[in-house]
C-alpha cells in the first residue's frame, strides 16, 4: 500500500513555449528545447528526483527528510536559472544556423513553481511519480496572475507552505493570492530571477590565489556538488564532521546566506565569527573566520567529477608575524592543528554513510584527503 508522504513539489516551466513552437521549424524548435531543458534537470537532479518530463517542464520533487535544510532548494532554483541563461547566451553565440527556431531561441525564459505538501508515489512503467491534491496544486499554479501583475517572465513562485518549511525569505517578493476551483485559494511569494541573475553577474568574485595560500587539500566525494554543499553549510551536519566545535547561524540578511552572512563556531572557550566573503552555490564559497588575533581565509571549490564531486580549498592564516615566518607556520596550522585533511575525510565518510541509509547501497570505497603542494615563494 501507497504510504502518504511530504514534501517538496517543483515544477520548471519554460515561458514563451507555446508561442515558440508554433512560429519555428518543428525539428529545431525541439531540439532547442531538449537542451534547455537538459541543462535545467542537471542542476536540480540527482538532489531532487525527477517525476516527468511534461513537453515544456520539469516536474521534479523530493521528500522532507531528504532535504533538511531548505535553503539549499532556492540555491538550487537560482543555479537552474543561471545555468538556463548562460545556456541560452552559448546558444545564440554559437549558432550560425538562421533558421527560425535558433534565432528565436532568446525569446525562451524560465519560471519555477514550488509547493510543500502531501502525495503518494504513484509506480507505473518503472518510474515514481508523485500524486495528490497537492500535485494538481502545484500544476494549477503555473497558471497564475504573477506576470500580468509584476510584468516579470523570470520568476520562481513559492506558496506559503513552500516558504514556511524552508524557512526562507530572499525579501522583495511579490504576494499574491490565487483561487481554484476544488483547490481554493493559495498565497504566493515570487522573486524576480532576471534581477537575481543580473545581481549575480554583478558580484565582485573573491578568490584565494594558489600564490596566496598556504595549504591547499583535495577530497573526492561519492556525492553530487550540491548533496556536499549542504553537508559544508548546514550547521548541524557541520558539527558531525568538524570534530569538537558547535557551529550555528549568525546573521543573515533576509534569512539567508551570501556575502556578509555570519556562522559562529564555538570551540572550547571562544567563539569564532566566519563571514561569507563571495558565495557561487554548488560551485565555490570564500570566507573569512577570525577567532582572536587570527583570521583565516579560505577557498572551497566543487567540481563535478564522475565519481561525484572534487572538494578543493586553499587556505590563508593571518596574524601579526613576519611574512616569511607566517606561510610555514600556516601550513603547518591547517595540516596538523586544524587537520583540515582529516575533517574532509570524516566529511566524505559521513556522506557514503547517508547515501548509503538513503539508496540502500553499500558506500563506496574512500580515495582519502590529499593535500596540494602550496608554492612557497
Amino acid at each position: 500500500m501507497a504510504r502518504v508522504q511530504t514534501g517538496y513539489l517543483v515544477v520548471a516551466d519554460i515561458a514563451g513555449y507555446t508561442s515558440f513552437m508554433a512560429k519555428t521549424e518543428l525539428v529545431h524548435a525541439q531540439e532547442v528545447i531538449s537542451e534547455l531543458l537538459n541543462c535545467v534537470a542537471d542542476q536540480l537532479t540527482p538532489s531532487l528526483h525527477l517525476a516527468e518530463v511534461e513537453g515544456d517542464a520539469l516536474f521534479v520533487y523530493v521528500p522532507q527528510s531528504q532535504l533538511a535544510r531548505g535553503e539549499t532548494l532556492l540555491e538550487l532554483i537560482e543555479a537552474a536559472y543561471v545555468a538556463f541563461r548562460d545556456r541560452l547566451a552559448s546558444m545564440r553565440r554559437n549558432t550560425t544556423c538562421a533558421c527560425r527556431a535558433c534565432q528565436a531561441a532568446g525569446q525562451l525564459d524560465l519560471k519555477f513553481v514550488t509547493h510543500f505538501g502531501q502525495y503518494v508515489e504513484q509506480h507505473v512503467a518503472g518510474r515514481h511519480k508523485p500524486a495528490g491534491s497537492d500535485v494538481n496544486l502545484i500544476h494549477r499554479l503555473l497558471k497564475n496572475h504573477v506576470a500580468d501583475r509584476t510584468g516579470w517572465r523570470a520568476y520562481a513562485l513559492f506558496t506559503a507552505a513552500a516558504l514556511s518549511h524552508m524557512e526562507v525569505c530572499p525579501g522583495a517578493m511579490h504576494e499574491s493570492r490565487e483561487g481554484y476551483d476544488y483547490l481554493g485559494d493559495v498565497t504566493t511569494y515570487s522573486l524576480d530571477l532576471q534581477s537575481r541573475y543580473e545581481a549575480l553577474l554583478e558580484k565582485r568574485r573573491i578568490v584565494l590565489t594558489a600564490e596566496e595560500a598556504q595549504a591547499a587539500f583535495s577530497q573526492d566525494i561519492a556525492a553530487p556538488p550540491s548533496v556536499v554543499w549542504d553537508w559544508l553549510h548546514d550547521p548541524m551536519k557541520r558539527n558531525r564532521w568538524m570534530a569538537g566545535t558547535h557551529w550555528s547561524l549568525g546573521a543573515r540578511a533576509n534569512g539567508r546566506s551570501g556575502p556578509g552572512a555570519e556562522s559562529h563556531c564555538a570551540h572550547g572557550s571562544r567563539v569564532a565569527v566566519e563571514r561569507i566573503l563571495d558565495w557561487r552555490p554548488f560551485e565555490y564559497f570564500a570566507s573569512e573566520a577570525v577567532d582572536g588575533p587570527i583570521t583565516i581565509r579560505c577557498t572551497n571549490q566543487l567540481l563535478p567529477i564522475r565519481e561525484g564531486t572534487r572538494l578543493t580549498g586553499r587556505y590563508q592564516l593571518r596574524v601579526p608575524l613576519p611574512r616569511w615566518l607566517v606561510r610555514p607556520l600556516g601550513r603547518l596550522f591547517f595540516t596538523w592543528i586544524a587537520k583540515i585533511g582529516l575533517q574532509w575525510e570524516n566529511l566524505a565518510g559521513l556522506i557514503r554513510e547517508s547515501t548509503k541509509r538513503v539508496e540502500g547501497k553499500p558506500p563506496p570505497p574512500s580515495l582519502g584527503c590529499q593535500l596540494i603542494a602550496s608554492p612557497l615563494h
